[in-house]
């Protein structure tokens, strides 16, 4: 694991980004934008999504304007009676999604308030029978194979400062390595996987995860909209 210390360009020591050194400025500063205010003083939204009504706690990341287009190449790529892993899913935005075709879906996140409101939310949108929820760091408390394995990843390569920050930024990109290194043994036959990125991260160290995985890989999506004024490339990689 790589050390929490950032230095002046806001990498974390132990990582070096395969972006250009203003690219990480930019990044940086997106960050800060992004991060003012205190989560815990927030209180709960409830935000509609396609078709569903989500609550979600101050501490759980909110489905952003791109979120949408994910959910729709997410039930599009699901097929009926699939077992379905949401990996990082944070409201349960896109398991839910999945649970309208798929015969279970296991939703896992590290931040134990998301757990919950998947829970919650699963329940009230009509599928807490198809949708079960675990803390789960990574793959440490997944067990079986599953047809589709969906992963929405923290795109920054910081220390996060609390477990709300946690769904924004993976210290040293280690989750993500991670992931990459044991998917495969969580694949049934012919599964895929679908994962999300953005140029709010490092996008070449992500393809050369994906070139160095083995999988087919495809673009699913791509879409350009802006953060804080900034052009921000959203998309969807789907992996075979």
């Amino acid at each position: 694991m790589a050390s929490k210390q950032q230095n002046g360009t806001g990498t974390v020591d132990g990582y070096q980004p395969l972006i250009p050194e203003e690219h990480v400025e930019q990044v940086l500063g997106l960050r800060e934008i992004l991060s003012g205010g205190d989560a815990a003083d927030a209180g709960a939204t409830t935000v509609p999504f396609l078709g569903l009504t989500l609550t979600v706690p101050a501490q759980v990341m909110t489905p952003c304007d791109v979120s949408p287009i994910l959910g729709g190449a997410i039930f599009s790529e699901v097929n009926k009676g699939d077992r379905v892993l949401d990996m990082g899913a944070g409201s349960g935005s896109l398991g839910l999604i999945a649970a309208g075709k798929a015969s279970e879906v296991l939703s896992v996140d590290i931040n134990p308030h998301a757990v919950e409101a998947v829970r919650a939310n699963a329940a009230a949108n009509g599928v807490g029978d198809r949708v079960r929820a675990r803390m789960s760091d990574v793959f440490s408390e997944v067990d079986g194979k599953f047809d589709l394995i969906i992963f929405n990843p923290p795109f920054q390569w910081f220390a996060a400062r609390d477990v709300a920050d946690s769904a924004t930024t993976d210290e040293g990109y280690g989750a993500l390595t991670r992931f990459f290194r044991e998917a495969g043994k969580y694949l049934a036959d012919n599964g895929r996987m679908m994962v999300f990125f953005s140029t709010m991260g490092d996008v070449g160290y992500l393809q050369k995860l994906i070139d160095d995985s083995g999988f087919r890989h495809d673009v699913v999506f791509r879409t350009t909209r802006p953060v804080a004024d900034v052009p921000v490339e959203f998309t969807c990689h789907r992996l075979s």
